[in-house]
């Protein structure tokens, strides 16, 4: 506005000048046009200054939309935002994670109970049963022809009955887990199956329990003790000594875990032959990731 002052007072004198020349008898030709010339400079600068006061508060206000606009928190978000090599590797690590026995109610529902332990763990109210009957299952039966056993694959669902060991059944995998976990904790979930044992470390460095899938053993399996299915995702590589268990810690020798099939927290297992035995089980891990949001339909414990 100050702005526009000056440019009227600067176009009322220069009128003034020409209305003294004009009462002079003095030429105009040249007034006039420095008199026009002065005009479309003055009107060029004001649009330019107006565009600029415009932009300005475009840029403000779109500032103050950002900062008041809610980031939706997506997985992928998260993890973009989630810097792991900023997290450094501790010594030793033990964490508190409460524990629940799988049995006598999941005799095969090690891997929902170990969810359950660290959905928990996370202040989420998660019950095993009620896992039980969300994780997706896989509806392919078992038949056995000419010595080729026909079933489904852990990583579209529970395979089998977990109820019970009169009927036949596996388990299940990371994937259906990961989904389901997904519900409780939305796009807080980290699957990072495939990764290096010293991520699951940082994770624990970082306060966090790791599930996982090994075996009841602890140690690498011989091939005598895997046989292969034929599945609708086509053959796969199995062994009934499948098991999940929630990683709680570890030190230079051991690894430390809450057992869902003992119910024994912080159990332990040297930590070389436990590593070989996710190895050979495919490196699947699955925790979740800081400042999540809680589901619709959980609750804080």
């Amino acid at each position: 506005m100050n702005l526009l002052y000056m440019v009227i007072l600067l176009l009322f004198c220069i009128l003034i000048l020409l209305i003294a020349k004009f009462v002079t008898g003095k030429r105009l030709v040249s007034s006039i046009i420095v008199f026009v010339f002065s005009v479309s400079m003055i009107t060029a600068g004001i649009l330019l200054d107006t565009l600029k006061q415009e932009n300005a508060v475009n840029a403000m206000t779109r500032f103050k939309n950002l900062l008041q606009t809610p980031i939706a928190k997506t997985n992928a978000f998260i993890e973009e935002n989630f810097i792991l090599d900023l997290i450094e590797v501790k010594d030793s690590v033990l964490l508190d994670a409460p524990v629940i026995n799988q049995k006598p109610e999941l005799p095969r529902g090690c891997e929902v109970t170990s969810l359950a332990m660290m959905l928990q763990y996370a202040g989420i109210h998660a019950d095993k049963m009620m896992l039980a009957e969300q994780i997706k299952r896989d509806p392919t039966a078992y038949r056995k022809e000419h010595g080729i056993v026909y079933f489904g694959h852990p990583n579209n669902g529970f395979v089998g009955d977990m109820y019970s060991y009169q009927n036949p059944g596996l388990g299940v995998y990371h994937r259906p887990i990961a989904e389901l976990a997904e519900k409780y904790l939305p796009g807080s979930i980290h699957d990072f199956t495939g990764s290096d044992f010293e991520e699951i470390k940082k994770h624990l460095s970082d306060g966090r329990p790791v599930w996982v899938i090994t075996n009841t053993a602890y140690r690498h399996l011989e091939p005598n003790y895997f046989q292969t299915w034929q599945t609708p995702n086509g053959p796969i590589d199995i062994t009934y000594k499948e098991h999940s268990v929630l990683i709680t810690g570890y030190d230079a020798n051991y690894v430390y875990f809450n057992d869902p099939l003992t119910g024994a927290k912080n159990k332990k297992a040297p930590i070389k032959d436990f590593e070989e035995s996710w190895v050979q089980m495919g490196k699947q891990a699955i925790t979740y990731l800081p400042d999540y949001p809680l589901a619709d339909n959980a609750s804080e414990v």
